[in-house]
C-alpha cells in the first residue's frame, strides 16, 4: 500500500452497518486502512469487536439497524465530537427464500424490515445530519443486490426489498443532487460471504446436493461463473466515496461479471 492511498480518505468519518462480518466487515478494513475513523453496527457485540480490533480506527456500536432508535443512536455516538459522517454505508441485510405461495408473513416483515426500512433509517439518518452540518461532500451508499435489477424464484421477499433500494437510491440522488452530497447502490452478484454459504447450506437442506452442487447453482447466474469476493464490493464502495466519484449520481453500480437483465 502506498503512502498515497493509505491516506485517501484521512479526515473522513465513515459509518457502516452490518460491519461485524461479510462485505461491511471488509469495507470497514479498506476505508480505515485508508485513513478513515470507521463506525461500525450490527446485533452480534463479540463479532464486532473482534472487526474493532482488527485496526485502531474501527469502532463499533451495538443497534438494530431495523429499529429507529437503534439507528439514531449509532449516529448519535458515531458523531459524539460534533462532526457527522462523511460517508454513510446502508449494509445491513438479510436473506432467505421459499415459494410466493408458501412465504410466511413474519419472513416478508423481517427481510422488508432490515433490507428496506434498515436502509430507509440510515440514509434519512445519515442525511439529515449532513445537512445540518452543511456538509458537501457527503456520500450515501446502499449495498444493493443484482436481484435489485433483476430477479430469481423463490426469493420474492428478498426481490421486492433490493428493488424497493434502488427505487430509494434514485429518487433520494434528485433530491441531493445540486447539494453535493451524492446517493448510489452497489449490485453484486452471489458473494463468497457467510450469507450465501447459509443459502447454500439451505439448498443442501431442501434439495439433498452436495456443497459444491448447491454452490454451482448459485455460480451459474454470473457469466465469469464465480461467487464475487468481498474486497470487490469494498473497490466499488471506495471509488463511490472517492471525490473522483462526485459526478455518479443515483446509481446502480454491479459487481456481478457480465450479468444482464
Amino acid at each position: 500500500m502506498t503512502e498515497q492511498t493509505a491516506a485517501d480518505f484521512a479526515q473522513k468519518k465513515v459509518i457502516i452497518t452490518g460491519g461485524s462480518s461479510g462485505v461491511g466487515a471488509d469495507m470497514a478494513r479498506a476505508f480505515a486502512s485508508r485513513g478513515a475513523e470507521v463506525w461500525i453496527s450490527g446485533r452480534r457485540e463479540e463479532a464486532l469487536q473482534k472487526i474493532a480490533n482488527q485496526h485502531p480506527g474501527i469502532n463499533y456500536v451495538l443497534a438494530d439497524m431495523a429499529d429507529e432508535a437503534g439507528v439514531k443512536t449509532l449516529f448519535d455516538i458515531a458523531g459524539q465530537n460534533g462532526r457527522p459522517a462523511d460517508i454513510v454505508i446502508a449494509n445491513a441485510g438479510i436473506a432467505d427464500s421459499a415459494p410466493l405461495d408458501k412465504t410466511p408473513t413474519r419472513m416478508w416483515e423481517d427481510i422488508l424490515a432490515i433490507n428496506l426500512t434498515g436502509v430507509f433509517f440510515c440514509l434519512r439518518e445519515g442525511l439529515a445530519r449532513m445537512k445540518a452540518a452543511s456538509v458537501t461532500s457527503g456520500r450515501l451508499i446502499a449495498i444493493a443486490s443484482m436481484t435489485g435489477k433483476r430477479s430469481y424464484p423463490y426469493i420474492s421477499a428478498y426481490a421486492a426489498s433490493k428493488h424497493g433500494v434502488l427505487g430509494l437510491v434514485k429518487s433520494a440522488a434528485l433530491e441531493t443532487a445540486r447539494s453535493g452530497i451524492t446517493v448510489n447502490a452497489i449490485c453484486p452478484g452471489y458473494l463468497d460471504t457467510e450469507m450465501t454459504h447459509r443459502s447454500i447450506e439451505m439448498i443442501q437442506q431442501k434439495t439433498g446436493l452436495s456443497a459444491e452442487e448447491a454452490e454451482e447453482k448459485l455460480k451459474i447466474f454470473s457469466p465469469q461463473h464465480r461467487l464475487f469476493a468481498a474486497e470487490e464490493v469494498s473497490a466499488a464502495a471506495l471509488y463511490l466515496a472517492s471525490d473522483g466519484a462526485r459526478g455518479v449520481n443515483g446509481q446502480a453500480l454491479s459487481v456481478c461479471g457480465g450479468e444482464t437483465w
